[in-house]
């Protein structure tokens, strides 16, 4: 730190607690990074702030297409947008979402009832989540892990695959 106050104004602001939407909670061995607050946030905006909680974020059977359902109107299809991109900035702290998110991206451009649906099904399970987060810890391990999976012709529009990676630093 002194280093860098040499050759650039700095303040110092004390503990960090909480910067761009995610909480930064001390623990004896590291920190754990959360959004409980914006997840509730996003709850109290589409006003599910006291549905019914279910415990997991998607179906494994549901395939989702671009052709079930009614369209959504104009204003409700911009809702739609909103409400997912505010899911996907929730991914940071949530990899548990993340699949579920990409799939409902995947229409964005169109979406509809069905693919509504999918998104307060996945708004139930943050309900249920809302305190979940990632854990830090200190570690002397340099170990490496790296995980993958694909879905090989998984989409039922186009027979595209879906596929997705995780890459971790230490236990």
């Amino acid at each position: 730190l002194k280093d860098l106050r040499v050759n650039f104004a700095l303040k110092d602001l004390g503990e960090l607690n909480f910067f761009l939407g995610i909480e930064v909670k001390k623990t004896g061995d590291g920190i754990v990074l959360s959004q409980e607050k914006y997840a509730q946030d996003i709850l109290k905006r589409v006003g599910m702030q006291n549905c019914k909680p279910c415990s997991t974020p998607l179906s494994t059977t549901e395939k989702l297409s671009r052709f079930e359902g009614d369209p959504l109107t104009a204003e409700d299809c911009t809702h739609y947008r909103s409400i997912v991109g505010a899911l996907q900035y929730l991914t940071l702290t949530r990899p548990d979402l993340s699949f579920a998110v990409n799939k409902v991206c995947q229409f964005l451009h169109n979406p509809t009832s069905i693919h509504w649906s999918t998104v307060k099904r996945i708004l139930r399970y943050i309900k249920k989540t809302t305190n979940t987060g990632i854990e830090i810890k200190r570690s002397r391990s340099a170990l490496v892990s790296a995980f993958s999976d694909a879905d090989w012709a998984g989409s039922v529009d186009d027979r595209r695959f879906t596929g997705g990676f995780a890459i971790f630093f230490g236990p």
